[in-house]
Formats: C-alpha cells, sequence, structure tokens
C-alpha cells in the first residue's frame, strides 16, 4: 500500500513515470530489431513494411539503423522523464537550494572524507575555528567547558540547574549549515527590563530542550538538527562545576566571572567538584581524532578547564591525534598579563601533564603600532614569540598568519583551519 501513494493526483509524478516506461518500452523494441529477434513478429513486419517504402527493398542495415533511432529515442525519453523525476523530488524536499544540489552533494561527500578533528576549549574563540572547520570537514567535534557562571548562562544555570548553555550554543551557530536568519535567532539576546533581559534565545531553547528531554546530550543532538550542524558538540562533563584559581601571592578567588577581576597573577586553577566524571561521547571523539586542538581563548578560564575534568587530560595524553594549541595572539588583561607564548604552552602542560600538546600555532603577522597602542588602553599587548623556550618544553612551534586585524585583533576563521589542516598534511606526509 506505501507504493501506491506515489500514485496519487497532484504528485506530479505519474506523468513522467509513465513517460520513463515509454521509453524502457522503445529501447527494448529497438533492441529487439538490431538483434533480430524474428518472434517479434508483428513488430518485425512494421520495421518491413517501413524499410521496403523507404528503400524499395528489404535491407538488413537500414533495419538495424531504425532499430538504433527507437533506442535512441528511447533511451532520450528515459533521460528526460528521469530529469524530470528527480526535479519533482528535489523541489518538494530542497526548494530553495534545487538549483545548486549537485554543488551540495560534491562539498557533502568532500566534507566526509575530512579527518576527524576534536576541538577542545570554549568561550569565543572556540566558535572562531570551528567556523572555520566546517568548510575542511564534517568530522569536527566540540568538547566544550561548562564552567562559565556569569551573564545569561550564570542565571540559567543557577535557575534551572542546568550546565552553562552559552559556550555550546556558540559552538552550535559557528558549526551550523542553515539560513542565516535562523543563525540570528539562536544570537537573538532580549532586551529591557523584563525577566527575559539578557537572556540568549539560543541559551533558552538549548534549556527548554534539555527539560524536555531531560539529557542535555540529546537536547545538543535535537538542537544540532535544528540548525544542520556539521560535526557534533559535547560538553566536557555534565556535573554543574564552578571554576576557582590559586593566585601567585596566595589567595584564592572562586568563580570564573571573577577570577580576571582581581587582577593578579594566577598560579593554578581547580575546578569543583574535583572529581567530576567526563561525558563518554566527549572521551570517544578525543580517542577517535586524528587532529586535537586546544584553543584558542582564554587560556586559564576556556581551555584549561576542559583539562580538568576526569579523564579528559588522560585521554589527549593518550591519543596518537596530532596536538595543536593554538596561541592567543594578544594577552589578557588579569588573566594572562605579560605572557608568552612559550608561559601559555607551561601553564597547559603543568594542568595537563607531558604530552598534552605537540605542537603550538602562533602568528606572526606584524600588528600595527596604531593598533598596538589602541590595545594597550586596555591592558592588552601581543604575545611575545619565544621560539628556544617553546622547544625547551618539548613542543614544536608553527609561525603562520593567522589574524584578522582589518578592524579589531581576532584570529582568522578560514587561516586558522587551513593552517590546522596544512599541518596535519604536512606531518601525515613527513611520516
Amino acid at each position: 500500500m506505501h507504493l501506491l501513494k506515489w500514485l496519487y493526483p497532484g504528485l506530479k509524478f505519474k506523468r513522467w513515470l509513465f513517460l520513463f516506461a515509454i521509453g524502457v518500452l522503445l529501447t527494448g523494441m529497438g533492441l529487439a530489431v538490431v538483434f533480430n529477434y524474428k518472434y517479434l513478429d508483428s513488430f518485425e513486419e512494421l520495421v518491413f513494411y517501413v524499410t521496403y517504402t523507404w528503400t524499395g527493398t528489404y535491407n538488413y542495415t537500414v533495419t538495424a539503423l531504425v532499430g538504433s533511432i527507437v533506442i535512441l529515442l528511447g533511451v532520450v525519453i528515459m533521460l528526460l522523464a528521469t530529469r524530470m523525476i528527480i526535479r519533482s523530488l528535489i523541489t518538494v524536499l530542497v526548494p530553495d537550494k534545487s538549483s545548486r544540489l549537485v554543488d551540495m552533494i560534491y562539498e557533502h561527500r568532500r566534507l566526509d572524507k575530512g579527518p576527524n578533528i576534536t576541538v577542545v576549549g570554549g568561550g569565543t574563540g572556540l566558535s572562531v575555528l570551528l567556523r572555520g572547520m566546517k568548510e575542511a570537514t564534517r568530522n569536527v567535534t566540540a568538547v566544550v567547558t561548562v564552567a562559565d557562571d556569569g551573564g545569561s548562562s550564570g542565571r540559567l544555570r543557577e535557575e534551572f540547574n542546568v550546565i552553562p548553555p552559552g559556550d555550546l550554543r556558540n559552538c552550535l551557530v559557528a558549526l551550523a549549515d542553515t539560513e542565516p536568519m535562523m543563525e540570528k535567532l539562536f544570537q537573538y539576546r532580549f532586551s529591557g527590563n523584563s525577566d527575559l533581559a539578557g537572556h540568549s534565545f539560543g541559551n533558552l531553547f538549548i534549556t527548554a530542550m534539555t527539560e524536555v528531554t531531560g539529557d542535555i546530550e540529546q537536547a545538543l543532538k535535537e538542537s544540532s538538527r535544528v540548525l544542520a550542524v556539521k560535526g557534533r558538540v559535547f560538553p566536557a562533563t555534565t556535573s554543574k562545576v564552578r571554576l576557582s584559581a590559586t593566585m601567585e601571592d596566595g589567595t584564592f578567588v572562586e568563580g570564573e566571572s571573577q577570577i580576571p577581576l582581581v587582577h593578579k597573577r594566577i598560579k593554578r586553577v581547580h575546578i569543583f567538584p574535583h572529581h567530576v566524571e567526563a561525558v563518554p561521547s566527549a572521551l570517544k571523539a578525543i580517542y577517535e581524532a586524528k587532529v586535537i586542538v586546544l584553543g584558542p581563548g582564554s587560556l586559564y578560564t576556556s581551555v584549561i578547564p576542559n583539562l580538568l575534568v576526569d579523564d579528559i587530560a588522560k585521554a589527549i595524553r593518550e591519543s596518537d591525534a596530532v596536538k595543536i594549541y593554538i596561541c592567543n595572539v594578544m594577552t589578557q588583561p588579569g588573566e594572562t598579563d605579560d605572557y608568552t607564548a612559550s608561559m601559555h604552552v607551561k601553564a597547559l602542560i603543568e594542568h595537563g601533564g607531558n604530552g598534552i600538546v605537540d605542537y603550538v600555532l602562533v602568528n606572526n603577522k606584524p600588528i600595527s603600532q596604531e593598533m598596538q597602542e589602541h590595545y594597550a588602553q586596555e591592558g592588552q599587548y601581543p604575545v611575545l614569540v619565544d621560539e628556544n623556550a617553546i622547544e625547551s618544553l618539548g613542543v614544536k612551534c608553527f609561525k603562520a598568519d593567522i589574524i584578522d586585524d582589518s578592524q579589531m585583533i581576532h584570529h582568522d576563521s578560514q587561516k586558522l583551519a587551513h593552517q590546522v589542516m596544512e599541518i596535519y598534511h604536512t606531518l601525515q606526509q613527513d611520516n
């Protein structure tokens, strides 16, 4: 009965199916004539009559020619019918993109062949990288920190007892392959003085989806379908963790949003509870990865918190993947003041252990004096690339132009993705 539904009126399908059947019939009849199948007497008599009338005598060569013309006509009709059947289906399933279907199929197949890449971090830096990586491979997974306690995410965390959705939302939107309006909707932030003021729609959507499904992983999976996400997004843990820091002067600061505000040199960061279980899917993505990327993003409040979750750092160290840390271009006030590139790497090793990173990607594009003076007013300065000190830590340094400085200094999505893939392919060739 299911197959009979294709015969329902109004589908604009039956006419082309009927035309295809005519093409098959003509092709079969033509083949019969060419191969001189005598048992098709009535058709043979028709062909004989045509050829005799045409030439005044019966000639097999002419008969074969007529049969070939019939075959060609049948094939043309079948191709036309097939084209119209496909178009009839496409205009219903993907009406807005039917004109570039071939490009979509090619792009999908190309990206499916890309390497498994797992990106670990949080904040805006992670979403910047993901925007570029989705154009290089569909096999990209983001493992995202859940220590955020400020803004909309912090409020939802306290009110609904959920993990903060902000960084997860940014990663979903960054990996999305959907209409710009849907992206704007997920990033829309309510204004005014109501209880919704300050909340982003995407945060509310993920929170509501978590309440409906009862599971954050399932909520992210369903949200990914809405946004047609190229890749996967997992929290590092589903436990409600808080970030704290011990400063070099011995003071203790609690709260991810409070750590940069004290403007003291950080000695070590911690999560509470101290031992929380990692999301199994996140660990699986790390072990299966060909490339693991740490950062870019705030060193102590976006990247390192993931390494404090049980088994995350262990999985990265034990992985055979190429492990790349993308170093920040500018120092971050209250977090990495006066830090060089090697100091960033050293902090990663101190929190994640030896083997947590093999390569560091740093920017080598000069920053204009005008830009440096602008950022200096905010207490931010270019990160000094001390290559010898980096290599003394057992980490190799890759230098490249990875920034967009047209208006402000920030990492460029396409340049970052290109360099990550370049490092991977270079190392593959060397091996």
